[in-house]
C-alpha cells in the first residue's frame, strides 16, 4: 500500500507542470487526496486536496488561481496542474491519502508517498 508522486521538473517561473499522485495497493477511488510541499528547513506546508468524490477541493492562499486538482479514478490517479508558476513555489511535492475540507483543507493523513522534486527558476 503505498503512493507515489511524480511529474516534477525544471521549468522557468510561468510555466507549467503536472503532477501525477499514483496509489498502489489500494483503490484512491475511496479517498481523498491531499498535497503538500515542503523546502528544506522549512514546514512542510498544505497545497491543494481534493476529495473521494471530487465534490470538495482546496488550495492554499499562493495557489489560488494558478493550481487545479481533478482526479481519474479509472487511473486510479490523482493530479495537480500547476500553471503560471514563480520560483516560490520551488519545493519538494509529496502526495498523501488524506481527508479534504474545503476550508480545513488536507488531514487525517494516514500514507504518505515519496516526492517529487519541482524547481521555477526566475
Amino acid at each position: 500500500v503505498q503512493l507515489q508522486a511524480s511529474g516534477g521538473g525544471s521549468v522557468h517561473a510561468g510555466g507549467s507542470l503536472r503532477l501525477s499522485c499514483a496509489a498502489s495497493g489500494f483503490s484512491l477511488n475511496d479517498y481523498g487526496v491531499g498535497w503538500f510541499r515542503q523546502v528544506p528547513g522549512s514546514v512542510r506546508e498544505a497545497v491543494s486536496c481534493i476529495s473521494s468524490d471530487g465534490v470538495d477541493t482546496y488550495f492554499g492562499d499562493s495557489m489560488k488561481g494558478r493550481f487545479t486538482i481533478s482526479r481519474d479514478n479509472a487511473k486510479n490517479l490523482v493530479y495537480l496542474q500547476m500553471d503560471n508558476l514563480k520560483p516560490e513555489d520551488t519545493a519538494e511535492y509529496y502526495c498523501a491519502r488524506s481527508l479534504c475540507g474545503k476550508q480545513v483543507g488536507p488531514h487525517g493523513m494516514d500514507i504518505w508517498g515519496k516526492g517529487t522534486q519541482v524547481t521555477v527558476s526566475s
